[in-house]
């Protein structure tokens, strides 16, 4: 199965919830604040993409007041984004898989900078900043620097990712770099092993036996507001749809 830092969020936060959202394909309602910012997100990585191409993006500057805003801040952040010359790749929504314990792990990068000294992972947000311990142990953050060390020359302390946060009311991008380790690959390597090997014990009883993935206890707080709390019995009646956990925010396909 193709598994992306969303799937492994997910399968984390919650198995049955990876069983509605991924296996039986149910789809979660989203509020429409939240559908709205998660477009937002895509236009945005639309436009950094023909920015990066060489295409034009006037027309979507004109028609997106939150765009040009977005894209002013990068503007003037580029000199420290973009601060390397003369790479020998870089690349704009660049895709990686690696096969890992019979699955296949999926990567994009929005923006990918390799020299022969280092290799840079950049990640654009349109969200508000987390802390730096939320974003380092997303699986996002665990995920894209391991797969780039393991299909590449490059040793884990040459790798590094630096996420941007660009908001909607025109303050400045803020940054936060996360730098790599040969001691956080090996660890990434082991809980992606234990959690590969349990979740392919889940999928072989869910699609041979029609076993249910496991669920969260009853008193677990994120059962109060999921959209799938009628289906696992654990409310009566239907929730309005809520907002988007950090580790359930995807990457932007594109």
């Amino acid at each position: 199965m193709r598994l992306s830092q969303g799937h492994l969020n997910l399968l984390e936060l919650c198995p049955r919830k990876f069983q509605h959202t991924y296996l039986e394909q149910l789809g979660s309602p989203n509020s429409p604040d939240q559908q709205e910012r998660l477009l937002a997100g895509s236009r945005f990585h639309s436009l950094m993409q023909q920015w990066e191409m060489g295409l034009p993006i006037e027309p979507f500057l004109q028609e997106d007041s939150q765009l040009r805003q977005w894209f002013h801040a990068f503007i003037g952040a580029a000199p420290q984004i973009l601060q390397i010359h003369d790479p020998m790749f870089r690349e704009s929504e660049h895709l990686r898989m690696l096969e890992f314990q019979g699955h296949i792990l999926t990567v994009i990068y929005d923006l990918l900078i390799l020299t022969e000294q280092e290799a840079q992972i950049l990640d654009w947000k349109t969200y508000p900043k987390p802390s730096k311990t939320d974003l380092s142990q997303s699986w996002q953050s665990r995920l894209y620097p391991f797969v780039l060390a393991e299909t590449s020359d490059y040793a884990p302390e040459q790798i590094s990712m630096t996420y941007w946060f660009f908001q909607a009311n025109g303050e400045m991008a803020q940054s936060l770099k996360l730098p790599y380790s040969a001691k956080q690959h090996e660890e990434t390597r082991q809980v992606l092993s234990r959690s590969l090997n349990q979740f392919s014990e889940w999928l072989d009883r869910y699609e041979t036996q029609g076993e249910l993935f496991p669920q969260l206890p009853e008193t677990a707080s994120e059962c109060s507001d999921c959209s799938y709390a009628i289906r696992c019995y654990r409310s009566t009646q239907a929730l309005e749809p809520v907002e988007l956990s950090f580790a359930e925010i995807q990457e932007v396909p594109l």
